[in-house]
Order: C-alpha cells, then structure tokens, then sequence
C-alpha cells in the first residue's frame, strides 16, 4: 500500500469520526433545547404553574454553565474518549430520570444533570481537533460545530412534533435511547488517544484556564468576538417570536419554528469557513462574515412586510455568526494544543455571556421600541463587533493566521 492511498485512507476515516462527532453533539445540544415548546404540557403534568415551569429551561442552562466550568477543563487532565463515554451514560440517565420524574423537585434535579453532561459537545470539539490532521483541523470543527448548530434549531421542532403524536415524556425516553446507541458506537470506532500530560491536579487546571485569558490574545480577542457576534444571535432568536406571533402576521409556533431552516442552511454553508482558517484565511473571513452579520439585519427589518425578506437575513445571519465562531475555535485551538479544552471553555464562557445579555437586551428593546428597536440593536452590535476587527487590523494587533496548506 502507498503512502498516498495510507494519507487518503486516513483522512476518509478522519472525515468519518468528525461526522460521527457532529451528529453526537447534535443530539447533546438538542437535550438542552427540547424543553422551550413542551413548557404547557409540562406544568399540567406535574401540576405546577406556567410561572414556575419556566425555571426548567433556566436549570438546565444553569447546569450547562456549570459543566463549561468544571467538567470541560477535565479534557486536559483525563483520556477525552473515558470522558466522552461517561458523559454519553450519565445524560441517557439522566434523560430516563426525566422521563420518569413525578414530582416537580425531581425534574428539576434531572435536568440539571442534563445540561451538566450536555458540555460532551465542547470535549468532542477539542476531540475532533486532535484527531484531525493539522491541516484539516480547521474544517473539522466547522463539520461539529454545523452539528451543534442544527441541533439548537431542530430541537423545538422535533420535541414539539413528538410530544403531539406520543407526549413529553417520550421526548427524553427517545433521546436517552439515541445517547445509548451512541455510547455504543463510541465505544466501538473512536479510537482513544494518548493521556494528557499537564502535570497539574484539578484546582491548578481550573485556575489555569482563567489564567488563559491574561496570557492568550488570541482567546481574549476571539472571545470578544463570541461576546457580541452571540448577543446579535441571541436578539434575533429571543425576539423573533413576538412580532411574528402578533397581529397582523400571528403566525403558529409551527410556522415561526421554520425559520429554523433558514438558518440550517446557513450553518450547513459555515463549515466551509473551518477550510478557509486551515488555509491561513482566518482574519479575512472574521472581516466578511462580521459585514455580512451587519448587512443581514436589514432584510431582518422587513419582517412586516416581507417574510422572505426575513428568511434571508436569517439565513444571512446565521452563516455569518457560524463563519466566525467556527474560525475563532480554529484559532484558539491551534494557538495552545496542550490546553485545546481549557481554550474551548474559557471561549465557551464568553459565548454564554453574550447569549444571556443579547436576550434580556432583545426584550427590553423590543418593549420599548417595537421590532425597528430590536434590529437596530442587533445591527449596532454587529457593527461594533465589525469595528473591533477593523481596528485590530489597522493598528496591526491581529497576528496572521496559522495556515495547514501544503
């Protein structure tokens, strides 16, 4: 056998991993999201108040955080493929104990448990980043992080559309069927890799990822950008709901649930972006993709009159946040392999960050000044993060992307 035919057999079997990672962290994410649409059938369940039901989603949120802080590190200090089969066993337990939960304290407590293991996506990313040849590690995160991204969008629709035909319940009972068959398939094709040796105990390692920020400029200024590109995200997606829902358009939650289609395509078309950090283009495509994240705000604007208009600018949007967030892990994971995990929380915790602000801020423009409110708070937030790149390239602050092309 040739070299040629072991390097094309290698990377077929590369390709085969990240698309296996992708489809596991889609269904990570998705446990996260599934709640939001069987809130109502929920509450009637288990006999609680449509005000109280709501601190489910904010649980599981809560327990997602947690695992960015304390869990994700691990992949520094432990065997990631250990870790990932744990995480997988533990999130299908806790799955049943929601399907089975009777009592409101006990759902809560499940979901907990759920959003802690749901952190599996970040150790597969910094995973695929390992395994995949160096010059093709850029496009293997854009392949999970394309996963992430439809499992965030399919979530509500398919746990809607199962709980009408079977009920909420069997939402989770399927899912931890999925995390199991999972597990299995783990177990079996990945293949593990050498031990992590950071030469420091877990208080240390913990300490050492905020410690990143002082010493890493590539995370301090990629996190920025996650900062604000995820704000702009999360003005569309929290505030979307409440015109299309109202008179005149009053639009079905189903209906206003296919504008997540728009934005699969757009994160299907991001993966593309992963190939153009592995050819050094890393600063270009965070420069066009954060333009077009400014420009994608006024078709948006048009959501009154035009619903076409508005599955563009989402479709417009949500490529444009995915090309940079796909570009910033591509950078931040080669600036430091001997802390990929570490790199990707820490990172992590500036996307979070960004999510919650961009919501509270959507409703509150939104109540204050209608839907024009809300799209040019998402645009003067695009347009600052454009700023940022702008001038980190005139003052000559950004160093050159790392480029795999051979």
């Amino acid at each position: 056998m040739t070299s040629k035919t072991v390097t094309h057999a290698a990377t077929q079997g590369s390709s085969a991993l990240t698309l296996l990672f992708a489809v596991i962290c889609a269904l990570a994410v998705a446990t996260v999201y599934f709640a939001q649409p069987l809130l109502d059938t929920m509450a009637v369940s288990l006999g609680v108040t449509p005000a109280m039901i709501g601190i489910v989603v904010t649980v599981t949120q809560v327990g997602y955080a947690a695992g960015l802080l304390f869990i994700v590190p691990l992949g520094d200090l432990l065997n990631r493929k250990a870790m990932v089969l744990g995480q997988l066993l533990l999130s299908a337990a806790a799955l049943v104990a929601a399907s089975m939960a009777q009592h409101w304290w006990a759902l809560l407590g499940a979901m907990g448990v759920v959003g802690l293991m749901a952190v599996v996506v970040q150790v597969l990313v910094a995973y695929a980043a390992v395994l995949a040849p160096p010059h093709r590690r850029g496009q293997a995160v854009g392949t999970v992080t394309s996963g992430v991204v439809i499992g965030i969008l399919l979530a509500r629709l398919v746990s809607g559309s199962v709980a009408d035909l079977a009920g909420w319940r069997t939402v989770y009972l399927m899912a931890a069927g999925l995390m199991l068959a999972m597990t299995g398939i783990v177990w079996r094709a990945v293949p593990g890799t050498a031990e992590p040796r950071t030469g420091q105990g877990y208080t240390a390692l913990l300490r050492s990822m905020f410690a990143l920020y002082a010493t890493e400029p590539v995370l301090r200024r990629r996190g920025v950008f996650a900062m604000l590109i995820f704000a702009a995200f999360s003005v569309l997606w929290t505030a979307m709901v409440l015109p299309l829902s109202a008179p005149p358009l009053s639009l079905s939650h189903a209906h206003i649930g296919l504008f997540g289609l728009a934005g699969i395509a757009g994160a299907l078309a991001a993966a593309r972006a992963g190939r153009w950090a592995d050819e050094g283009k890393g600063s270009r495509t965070t420069g066009f993709a954060l333009a077009l994240l400014v420009v994608s705000w006024l078709p948006i604007g048009l959501a009154h009159s035009s619903l076409l208009a508005l599955a563009l600018g989402v479709a417009m949007l949500d490529f444009a946040v995915q090309a940079v967030h796909v570009t910033n892990q591509s950078l931040i994971l080669a600036a430091r392999p001997d802390a990929q995990s570490r790199m990707v929380g820490a990172y992590m915790c500036c996307y979070s960050a960004g999510s919650g602000l961009g919501a509270v801020a959507a409703t509150q423009a939104y109540a204050h000044g209608g839907w024009l409110a809300v799209c040019l708070l998402g645009a003067g937030i695009s347009a600052v993060a454009w700023c940022v790149w702008w001038l980190d390239r005139a003052t000559g602050t950004v160093a050159p992307s790392p480029s795999f092309k051979e």
